[in-house]
């Protein structure tokens, strides 16, 4: 299996279908084996069953795992890449918001062994912007990237750690997401820690990137939460 691209989702009925199909696209455009991984994080509309019964060529599989309960996306994540198969594994936001041709040049130096985790940013100067995020949003984003620097420990040069589109050398994807304690949305800062901690190599990528107005994210009332969930990452990255 050469990719299995891990999509978590929650109440995503209505856009579940086509990131399954632009997934098994990218497999067939780009001459890869591979499988997509929909983990429903105990939604409550038909995204399972729309998943289930989006068409796929017969060269790709697609695999469906349904959590009882909502379980936060770092628990629907840890829990694709554990079923995974693919000698890259790649995590996606649901929404496509990237093009996954994008993925192209990092997974060919993660195949020759010349990288181990890519991951896409938004904040670098070759990313194409084709729709922003509102400006809370954004201003929301710029305090979170000073806060995980400060309270996490995150190296400046991650510009953009919580990019849902992010690339692993399949082995080093268990490895990691098999010690992630952090089962919420600010999984992405202890995965980066533990990767550095590893000595794994680390690179970020451009990307076309359109924003997902249909969010989970509220800038106002998420801050909190948000600084609460840094000093949390900060404890259990101070037991490595």
């Amino acid at each position: 299996m050469d990719i299995s691209i891990v999509i978590p989702a929650l109440n995503e009925a209505h856009k579940i279908g086509y990131d399954v199909e632009a997934a098994a696209s990218f497999f067939c455009e780009a001459g890869f084996k591979g499988e997509v991984i929909v983990v429903d994080d105990g939604s409550t509309d038909n995204t399972a069953e729309t998943a289930r019964n989006t068409p796929v060529p017969q060269t790709v599989e697609c695999k469906v795992i349904c959590l009882e309960r909502n379980s936060g996306k770092g628990f629907a994540v840890k829990t694709g890449v554990k079923a995974s198969r693919g000698e890259i594994v790649l995590f996606a936001d649901s929404g496509t918001c990237i093009p996954y041709r994008n993925a192209l040049p990092s997974i060919r130096r993660i195949r020759t062994g010349k990288l181990d985790v890519a991951l896409a940013s938004r904040r670098l100067k070759k990313t194409v912007i084709c729709r922003n995020r509102p400006l809370k949003r954004r201003i929301l984003s710029w305090f979170f990237l000073k806060a995980a620097v400060w309270v996490a420990g995150l190296p400046k040069q991650v510009t953009d750690s919580q990019c849902g589109f992010k690339i692993f050398r399949g082995e080093i994807a268990k490895k990691l997401f098999a010690e992630c304690e952090t089962i919420g949305f600010l999984f992405d800062i202890e995965i980066l820690m533990r990767a550095l901690h590893n000595g794994y190599s680390i690179e970020e990528f451009p990307v076309e990137w359109s924003c997902d107005l249909d969010t989970r994210m509220r800038p106002g009332s998420d801050a909190p939460r948000m600084l609460k969930g840094l000093f949390r990452v900060r404890r259990i990255i101070k037991k490595f």
